[in-house]
């Protein structure tokens, strides 16, 4: 695994258990941190110096959604290299096309098939974000 410290920014707490749970089954040699919407993420990353090499980022979320989030983290040098990965119930082309325009290095829509989403998480975590949308 390439990446040991990523961020999981979503609202939702089913939605992180279930990433939470797939992560940990995956690999534990993987840092995990939860931010409840975009303007905690910020305020988190601003607070640390070891930055998360990875970002999964939900788009529908309370206090700052997460193309504001994104758009922020591309504008800011210190976080703007990280690759932010879009990890949202949408398919929306629309939202596809915006998260790209953005900076975003991938659009992964959710899954409740936890085989897919260990599947999908490994492949992320080793680098290979090809076989994603972006």
């Amino acid at each position: 695994m390439h990446h040991k410290k990523i961020l999981l920014v979503d609202d939702d707490s089913d939605d992180q258990f279930f990433f939470m749970d797939s992560l940990k089954e995956i690999t534990d040699d993987v840092q995990c941190t939860i931010a409840n919407n975009g303007l905690e993420a910020i305020n988190f990353l601003k607070k640390i110096t070891d930055l998360p090499s990875l970002i999964f980022l939900d788009l529908n979320m309370p206090v700052m959604n997460g193309f504001d989030c994104l758009k922020h983290l591309k504008t800011e040098k210190e976080f703007n290299e990280i690759p932010v990965i879009i990890f949202t119930t949408s398919s929306d082309p629309l939202d596809i096309k915006k998260s790209k325009e953005l900076g975003a290095a991938m659009f992964f829509t959710k899954t409740a098939d936890l085989r897919i989403l260990k599947t999908r998480l490994t492949n992320i975590l080793n680098n290979n974000f090809s076989n994603y949308i972006l």
